[in-house]
This record gives C-alpha cells, structure tokens and sequence, in this order.
C-alpha cells in the first residue's frame, strides 16, 4: 500500500527522532523529574506501539502485562527501541493490502479484556496515541520556556517535499 498510512507513518518516524533530539539536548541533570516525566511519556507510546504491532502479526502483546515497562530504558536505549518499532511499522503498512487493513482482528488487552479493531483502526490508534503524548511532551518543555520539537503533519510535509510549498 502505498497513500496515507505511509505518510502518517513516515511522519510519526520524523516526529519521534525531533522529540528524542529534544531531549537529549535537555538539561535531565538540572530539571530531573520534568527530564523523567517525558522519558517515562515516551516510553509508554513506545509499549503501547509494541503491544498493537504484536496484535497487528498476530503474536499478542508481546509479553507486555502493563502499558508501561517495568524498568524504563535510558533515551539511547529507548530511541534505538523507538526506530526500530517505527521501521516495523513502515514496513507492515506498506506491504498491507486494503482488504487485510479492513479485517478485524480479535485482542485481549494488558488488562485482560477483550477486544476487536480492525487493522485500520489499530494504525490510526497508533499514530493518534503518539501525537497526543508526543505534545505532552512539548507542552512540558514549552511549560519551562523550551520550544518544542516540530510535531505536525504540515510540517514534516514541506520539510520533506518542499515542492509543496507555494510561495506567491
């Protein structure tokens, strides 16, 4: 397949490296708990990231019992984590066909329920889900004064196709 889900997946690939970057250049020695506040926001995407590419192959929740890990990695090990999820994903819905995207497939939660969404609808809960805790982050980093990383569509768009652009 090759349209939206691409581009939303390549967008949500740009957006995780911007607000990585952001946060290896914040001061974690100066600002602790704001610095964990968002390693453990982005570390909860990336479980939860994990846990719909398992219900997407079909092999579960990949071992995750929680939407947060047990021990939360550092940024290095958490952005290696992060591309590598994000390269999955590329992957899956390039080679997704628009019928096997319709089908619904049955899940059970970290929590025990169960439940049922189409492969469409995991997709676009996973890029959703990621831009709203990706602009939590942004909201703690504008919160101290910090601009926040670039997280919008829009932007990555001309960034990537400055062609886009029209100037008049």
């Amino acid at each position: 397949m090759d349209g939206i889900l691409v581009s939303l997946f390549s967008y949500k690939a740009w957006a995780n490296v911007e607000v990585h970057a952001a946060l290896a250049r914040f001061d974690a020695q100066r600002y602790p708990d704001e610095y964990l506040a968002m390693l453990h926001t982005l570390d909860h995407v990336n479980v939860v990231d994990r846990i719909f590419k398992g219900h997407l192959s079909g092999t579960g929740a990949a071992g995750f019992t929680s939407t947060n890990s047990e021990k939360i990695p550092d940024l290095s090990a958490l952005r290696e984590i992060v591309s590598e999820t994000d390269n999955w994903y590329l992957d899956f819905v390039s080679g997704l066909s628009v019928e096997r995207m319709k089908q619904s497939v049955q899940f059970a939660f970290t929590d025990g329920d169960q439940g049922t969404m189409t492969r469409e609808e995991m997709l676009l809960h996973v890029i959703t889900h990621g831009g709203y805790h990706r602009g939590c982050v942004g909201q703690i980093l504008e919160g101290m004064g910090i601009s926040s990383p670039p997280d919008s569509l829009t932007k990555f768009l001309h960034r990537h196709e400055p062609e886009r652009r029209i100037h008049q």
